[in-house]
């Protein structure tokens, strides 16, 4: 989720059971070219094994940037051919690769000859309902050396419209024996349980339902693990909010993170608000719209803030 799974959203994630994290899209030439940016997306310290989502069109880039990644400590580089936004695919990159296979497995090819470590690959169900080409896509990536596939249940004309729909990527189930990981609306752990029945996928993958709940993919693991998971308090949910924020803040510095933080920070409160914290207007505006550190974290804390406690004071 580019823009949003940030390094500190991913240690966090990882911190509560997340068997796997993978960083947000990086675009290969700006990666490769040395981009601020591109290197804070990319950043993996404190979360093992690190995974970097590599982006991009020309072989000679992504074969770079996977290089360089993998120089920088990952572990996995996985290669976008899901993206639906319209300045990735205008660019013939992210989910508009599926209207080119040739040229898609010539950058699995590049990225499997440029490094050591897995690559991997994340697609959609196709472009559009009329060329639903994963199960292709998947098997001759598979030939090239992409050693697992993921895939949202979405064709990219799609966007996040409508419901993803699980049954179709069992076609891709079909295509070959490989590790298959399913993804698109897995909110909980009975989703995930009827994803990976309908899928025939081995394993899914979590996107927007973890934005302000960066615990859930470990809670849903566990779940399936057949492990009890214990709700959070809203205590404990505003002590990761704030870690998350203050983690920004340093991360990137007062200017940009406050700035960064704020899809966060609204999460956060829709979460606080469904739980028995606060639904406070003038708090909630504070939060996308303060840059003062410190008004925001008190904004946070009284929106966590439990009805009861609330009457008493």
């Amino acid at each position: 989720m580019s823009g949003v799974t940030d390094i500190v959203m991913r240690r966090i994630a990882a911190r509560h059971g997340a068997g796997l994290v993978v960083s947000e899209m990086v675009a290969s030439d700006e990666f490769v070219r040395g981009s601020e940016e591109a290197r804070i997306r990319a950043e993996g310290a404190g979360v093992s094994p690190h995974v970097v989502q590599l982006a991009g069109c020309d072989p000679h880039w992504l074969g770079e940037a996977a290089r360089l990644a993998e120089a920088n400590g990952a572990a996995i580089v996985d290669i976008n051919m899901g993206c639906p936004a319209k300045k990735v695919t205008g660019g013939w990159a992210g989910s508009a690769l599926m209207r080119d296979l040739d040229h898609a497995v010539a950058l699995v090819e590049a990225a499997v000859a440029a490094v050591k470590v897995p690559v991997t690959v994340k697609m959609r169900l196709g472009w559009d309902d009329a060329s639903r080409n994963a199960p292709e896509l998947a098997r001759r990536a598979v030939a090239a050396g992409a050693r697992l596939i993921t895939v949202h249940g979405r064709t990219r004309q799609q966007f996040y419209k409508g419901v993803a729909d699980w049954a179709a990527i069992r076609a891709v189930r079909k295509a070959g024996d490989f590790p298959l990981v399913a993804n698109g609306d897995i909110h909980d752990a009975a989703d995930a349980r009827q994803c990976l029945a309908q899928s025939g996928a081995d394993f899914v993958m979590v996107g927007r339902a973890a934005l302000g709940r960066p615990w859930l993919v470990g809670a849903i693991g566990a779940e399936l693990a057949g492990r009890t998971v214990p709700e959070l308090t809203l205590a404990q949910k505003l002590a990761i909010a704030r870690d998350h924020y203050e983690g920004l803040l340093s991360l990137m510095g007062a200017a940009h993170g406050v700035r960064h933080a704020r899809k966060h920070l609204a999460a956060y409160a829709d979460e606080a608000a469904a739980h028995g914290g606060a639904a406070d207007p003038e708090r909630r505006r504070i939060l996308l719209t303060s840059d003062q550190p410190s008004a925001v974290a008190a904004a946070l804390t009284g929106l966590f803030t439990p009805a009861s406690s609330r009457v008493a004071a």
